[in-house]
């Protein structure tokens, strides 16, 4: 299939390698040239402008930050739907469902078939051939391309035909917060008794609280390893998506709140673009360990 890859951060990147190595015919674009360099020197095209995506693709994807970021490519000058043609428009950030209802709108009215579909997982789990993708849109447009969705990442998901899939997504990221706050917490309890991280992280993986999350993370911890695989920043700017959505709802989600406060103070404590996990040394700062 032609497809054009737009947004070449290290999800995209990662996205646009997946593709590339399924044989697909692939053009790419970034806002910052450097990025599509290496895609360049391996004989894939480059494209001027997110627009020109319709030259040389059927299926356009979006990776971008964040919802500003896709209402530009998608809406701004030289835009995907400020330029002539039709295909089929899938976008893989997280972003608001209001934001997303708004380039839906624009599609609908241009023709052209838009899918939602963030994702699980970070560009290690890409490349490893295990991300998960969680779709809603057009069933009929689903169905032609979940073969290609499946050469991103195996497990494929479609739950409705609206917005359905970004409150999926700001759903499983709240509980991944919150599930880090509680890590944190516990972590910090059994340290002021004397219990070291690595013997509690231990217990927890072989009880009723142990997840593939925990064993995921318990390397990195017992190492005190902050790289970011998933930054405090992003899930600060995911909560508040959920946030946002639940407001539209009129629902209370108190928990939620206060997580995302906890990782306002690890942006503001300088810890913004560590891992997730730093909630953990915050923590332990304020317990004065």
């Amino acid at each position: 299939m032609r497809i054009a890859v737009l947004g070449l951060g290290r999800m995209g990147a990662a996205i646009a390698e997946r593709l590339e190595q399924a044989g697909h015919e692939l053009s790419v674009w970034n806002r910052s040239a450097g990025a599509v360099e290496p895609f360049k020197e391996r004989g894939i095209r480059s494209l001027d402008h997110p627009g020109d995506a319709w030259r040389h693709a059927d299926c356009a994807i979006t990776m971008l930050a964040d919802s500003e970021a896709v209402g530009a490519v998608a809406l701004g000058e030289h835009g995907l739907l400020e330029s002539d043609g039709h295909g089929v428009l899938i976008d893989m950030s997280t972003i608001s469902a209001t934001a997303s209802a708004t380039v839906a709108g624009e599609c609908e009215r241009r023709g052209v078939a838009f899918l939602r579909a963030p994702v699980t997982g970070n560009p290690s789990v890409v490349r490893a051939g295990n991300l998960g993708i969680i779709v809603s849109g057009p069933r009929d447009e689903f169905d032609r391309l979940v073969e290609t969705l499946r050469d991103i990442g195996p497990t494929v998901f479609y739950v409705g035909s609206h917005e359905e899939a970004r409150i999926v997504k700001l759903a499983l990221n709240l509980m991944i917060g919150g599930t880090v706050e509680l890590i944190a917490e516990a972590l910090v309890l059994g340290q002021k008794h004397g219990i070291e991280s690595a013997q509690m992280l231990e217990v927890m993986g072989a009880s009723a609280v142990g997840s593939p999350f925990v064993e995921y993370k318990t390397d990195a911890l017992v190492a005190e390893d902050y790289t970011s695989t998933f930054s405090s920043r992003l899930m600060h700017k995911d909560l508040a998506l959920a946030l946002e959505a639940a407001s539209d709802a009129e629902l209370p989600l108190p928990a939620t709140a206060l997580t995302q406060q906890l990782f306002q103070g690890c942006i503001a404590t300088g810890m913004g673009d560590w891992d997730l996990t730093a909630l953990l040394p915050r923590l332990r700062r304020e317990a004065g360990l």
